[in-house]
């Protein structure tokens, strides 16, 4: 019984991987080689052929009936919410590109064959309820603040949120419960999703275990480095969202390469 105990405590602190300490420096070189590593395999195409798709269907709903208008930038800004999922093929162009293997766009897809596929599917599950809390979220705030009361158009809209009491009030709580969704997910999925395909044998739960953990013993790191995300997010929509197409999967790229400084092999 004894050595079973002790097997089994060994298994666990083998399936609780070393996190280091890490700093600006290593955010900055993070950075360097996920834009190295978006030279190297150019991915923009595929995201603009996902982004402007579902732009347009947002924006024509709008326009069609501006009830929807409330929901458009909790819409926007909660895709960053699931951003760590839809970013697996991108952390796998990097994993193929570290080892030295051949690099073309379609490895982007072969992570659906890999055993740890279901993990990264059930922390898929658990971001996507997350999301959909935060809309709810947002759409009650709205409601708190306005009441019923539907816009008559987007100008109409858009002098109630940025020149009323109402409209900032808005714009404060509405940004101060988003930061909150945004710390959690950062928290959980900072390296677990890189993880769940980087150790095929880990399970989700460690998975996100070592994400807190992560954050945990690098929490000013990990706070610059979600500024640092927000920032390039915004900056990346301004030109009619056109931007994100080359935003994104530098911050997928970076985002593996943060994964390896703090995560020891």
């Amino acid at each position: 019984m004894a050595n079973k105990d002790a097997i089994a405590g060994a298994q666990a602190r083998q399936a609780q991987p070393t996190i280091r300490t890490i700093g600006t420096a290593d955010l900055t070189n993070a950075l360097a080689k996920g834009f190295a590593d978006f030279k190297a395999v150019p991915s923009h195409l595929i995201f603009l052929c996902v982004i402007y798709p579902v732009v347009t269907l947002i924006f024509a709903r709008a326009y069609a009936g501006y009830e929807i208008l409330p929901v458009v930038f909790p819409l926007f800004a909660g895709f960053t919410l699931v951003g760590p999922l839809v970013m697996i093929g991108i952390y796998e162009l990097s994993r193929r590109r570290e080892l030295g293997l051949d690099v073309t766009l379609w490895h982007s897809f072969d992570a659906v064959r890999y055993p740890s596929i279901r993990g990264i599917f059930s922390l898929g599950i658990v971001l996507a309820a997350i999301f959909v809390a935060w809309l709810g979220a947002a759409q009650a705030i709205y409601l708190l603040i306005f009441g019923g009361v539907v816009p008559e158009s987007v100008t109409e809209f858009a002098r109630q949120v940025l020149t009323t009491s109402a409209g900032w009030a808005l714009i404060v709580v509405g940004c101060s419960v988003g930061f909150l969704f945004a710390v959690v997910v950062l928290t959980i999925s900072v390296v677990s999703f890189p993880m769940l395909l980087d150790r095929r044998d880990v399970g989700a739960v460690t998975a996100v275990q070592t994400s807190v953990r992560a954050v945990v013993a690098n929490p000013i790191t990990m706070a610059k480095w979600g500024l640092i995300v927000a920032g390039a997010l915004l900056l990346g929509a301004l030109p009619l969202l056109v931007g994100l197409a080359v935003v994104m999967p530098v911050l997928g790229h970076a985002t593996w390469h943060l994964y390896r400084k703090v995560v020891e092999a």
